[in-house]
């Protein structure tokens, strides 16, 4: 297992004191460390994203020739600030480079790996709405609900990933499982493939549309 930190976390201290920040002095705040660290950021995501819908390989390439450079100059800035004693240690500012700093090596992951995001956005947005929902939904209040819930939502999210409608999806192996059941109700897993969420048999109301 590889720990990869997230850049977005990375940038939240210095959006803090950015916003904290007096803004009927603009270019005070442009010219804070706060301010310049995010633009240095604002720029590895914004290669980043042009990257998207390249193949791992070659986001991996472009990457280390692009976005690597900027990272190792961030880095050495951070540290020259730091040391330079720029911002008050104990300040908003002064906690972003102290994280940054310590955390350099984890930060640097995803310059390794073209399928290791720039950060955990998507993961989190995954997870808002059941994070969400277990306030209101039953069958939390138990270590075996918590289990159930969390198997079925597997499921959805992997549905989702799939390019698959969750409802339709969860209708079909429903109605579809209790035919693989022999005579004591257990079921062969070799014979589950045809239902998993990548399946090709799948029909095709189980898929979103495709776009045009």
């Amino acid at each position: 297992m590889t720990n990869a930190n997230c850049w977005a976390h990375a940038r939240r201290a210095f959006a803090d004191a950015v916003k904290a920040a007096d803004k009927k002095n603009p270019l005070s705040v442009k010219t804070s460390v706060a301010y310049q660290a995010l633009q240095k950021i604002a720029e590895f995501y914004r290669i980043d994203t042009e990257l998207k819908e390249l193949p791992a390989t070659d986001r991996l390439t472009q990457r280390q020739t692009r976005i690597k450079p900027l990272v190792e100059d961030f880095f050495a800035w951070a540290k020259q600030q730091a040391a330079e004693c720029a911002v008050p240690p104990k300040s908003r500012t002064g906690q972003g480079l102290n994280f940054v700093i310590h955390q350099e090596n984890y930060l640097k992951v995803f310059l390794t790996d073209g399928d290791i995001p720039i950060d955990n956005s998507a993961s989190e947005r995954a997870v808002r709405t059941f994070c969400i929902g277990k306030k209101n939904w039953m069958f939390h209040n138990t270590a075996k609900g918590a289990g159930a819930s969390a198997l079925v939502y597997s499921i959805s999210e992997t549905a989702k990933l799939n390019n698959l409608r969750p409802y339709y999806y969860f209708r079909y192996i429903l109605t579809e499982l209790p035919k693989y059941c022999d005579k004591k109700g257990n079921i062969d897993p070799a014979k589950l493939d045809q239902l998993m969420p990548w399946a090709e048999e799948l029909p095709e109301e189980c898929r979103k549309p495709r776009r045009s």
